[in-house]
């Protein structure tokens, strides 16, 4: 029966991205008169531009939780995690300088580390270091900026420490309780898959694959929902009192922080937009949107909600952004 329903959501899933596809390549809006207002023709622009723009990377994060899931055993996963809970910490840093993933698609791989075995503080830190100090954020923000140094070592180093001290934090809250959101379907999923497992381990690729298309249209919800609301927010948000608070040292930063937020950009994609806010606000404000945006944004938000316990999620989007702001002031009057 499971296996059946499983199929059936995966078939209309496909069928509805089959129906999307025809719509956006073979249809020409343009001969259709319809008198649709420009700003709500603003809001399916960019809320296509947003969905392209992450489907990508969650097809990436959701066929490497797939993969973690059918090949890594929480038998691995203790064994090579140091036993200290502290030490734990910077490894998994440094782990996250390695990962081609945005925050986008970290979310599930995180998720999936932690069922099978990764304290809670270290996925944290996997969750808000990976989207920044991968290999691929590096050279965007390289080539964003022309190379600045500033720029690019003042982003990676806050990065690289923040995270440190937002897992040490969350541990300290959580000191490493379950904070999981499981659904009766996943927990009915484990007992079937604890069933089946024999037959798993016989066809582990075949297993990766229902695991993945699972997770996609599960999390697919997720990211539509929060795209579409970034998408509202862009459109009808009054830039120009954000203009005019971008010379303030203190404020400029908060500001962009929520801009960070409500934009929803792609880690990998957003040195170039606050390249293009250059020449009206201050090189900390700029900072504060790299880092912040990529640990948290609107459309992540709807995911953590999914996926993690409410006061967990509210916790963690507390420390990040006090953590993260009080780190730009600090950063603005000893290097800036």
């Amino acid at each position: 029966m499971r296996k059946s329903s499983s199929l059936l959501k995966d078939l209309i899933g496909l069928a509805l991205i089959g129906v999307f596809l025809y719509l956006f390549f073979f249809i020409d809006f343009k001969e259709i008169s319809l008198d649709i207002p420009s700003s709500w023709l603003n809001v399916n622009t960019i809320f296509l531009s947003i969905v392209i723009e992450a489907i990508p990377f969650i097809l990436l994060g959701v066929f490497a939780s797939a993969l973690i899931q059918t090949f890594v055993s929480e038998e691995k996963i203790k064994k090579y995690l140091p036993k200290s809970p502290i030490g734990a910490i910077i490894p998994a840093a440094l782990l996250g300088v390695i990962l081609p993933i945005c925050e986008c698609a970290i979310i599930p791989v995180v998720r999936r580390l932690i069922k099978k075995g990764m304290p809670l503080h270290v996925g944290v830190v996997l969750l808000v270091g990976a989207p920044i100090l991968n290999p691929v954020v590096v050279a965007s923000t390289y080539f964003a900026f022309n190379g600045d140094p500033t720029i690019l070592y003042g982003r990676f180093g806050l990065a690289f420490i923040l995270c440190i001290v937002i897992g040490f934090l969350m541990l300290l809250l959580f000191d490493n309780k379950n904070q999981l959101r499981w659904t009766k379907s996943e927990l009915q999923g484990r007992q079937d898959l604890e069933l089946e497992q024999p037959v798993l381990q016989q066809n582990k690729w075949k297993a990766t694959f229902y695991h993945a298309s699972d997770e996609f249209f599960d999390m697919g919800k997720y990211l539509i929902a929060g795209a579409f609301i970034a998408s509202l927010f862009q459109t009808f948000l009054d830039r120009s009192v954000l203009m005019a608070l971008g010379q303030n040292e203190v404020l400029s930063p908060a500001v962009m922080m929520a801009f960070a937020f409500v934009l929803s950009l792609c880690s990998e994609a957003d040195a170039f937009v606050a390249a293009s806010f250059g020449s009206t606000f201050t090189v900390g404000s700029l900072l504060a949107f790299m880092v912040y945006g990529p640990m948290l944004d609107l459309k992540n938000t709807f995911m953590l909600f999914a996926y993690f316990r409410t006061k967990f999620v509210l916790v963690f989007m507390a420390v990040v952004t006090i953590v993260v702001f009080a780190a730009i002031l600090i950063f603005q009057q000893l290097v800036l």
